[in-house]
């Protein structure tokens, strides 16, 4: 009977232990402290020879219903692009267009106003460049925006 008690009283003391570990778990989860989305870098990449230098999301404004995305993109393709066209695909959509082009070497800035999520949450979207080279042809380069909404 001794070695049955001891045993229902280990397993009593362990199980009231990994419970409380549970529950300490369960209420960092639930107040975010567990998040990891908080704790992912911010990033925008273009395709090959066009660089993302600077990049910033704005939550939605209550007055136009929109927020925005603003780009600084860089050309280092070795030819003009002109014209071209900056498009967020996903949940955001909008897009800006550059009648002028970019020339090589040149950095502009590209504001794109779109329906983007509230302040304080993750924005992870595509952005896709349509543009002309100096041969005519039409070409896509596709990359991505991963940053918090401001």
């Amino acid at each position: 009977m001794k070695k049955a008690q001891a045993a229902m009283e280990f397993l009593m003391t362990y199980g009231w232990a990994i419970l409380v570990v549970l529950l300490a778990i369960a209420a960092l989860a639930y107040f975010g402290v567990l998040n990891p989305g908080k704790y992912l870098p911010s990033s925008c990449t273009l395709g090959a020879g066009l660089s993302c230098n600077d990049f910033k999301v704005v939550g939605i404004d209550p007055v136009t219903g929109f927020g925005e995305v603003t780009l600084v993109i860089t050309n280092g393709m070795g030819e003009d692009l002109s014209p071209f066209t900056v498009t967020i695909a996903g949940d955001c959509v909008g897009s800006a267009t550059a009648v002028d082009g970019l020339v090589d070497g040149e950095k502009d800035i590209v504001v794109i106003a779109c329906t983007v999520p509230i302040t304080g949450s993750k924005f992870k979207e595509d952005i896709v460049m349509t543009y002309e080279g100096e041969s005519g042809l039409s070409h896509t380069k596709t990359g991505s925006i991963s940053t918090q909404v401001e």
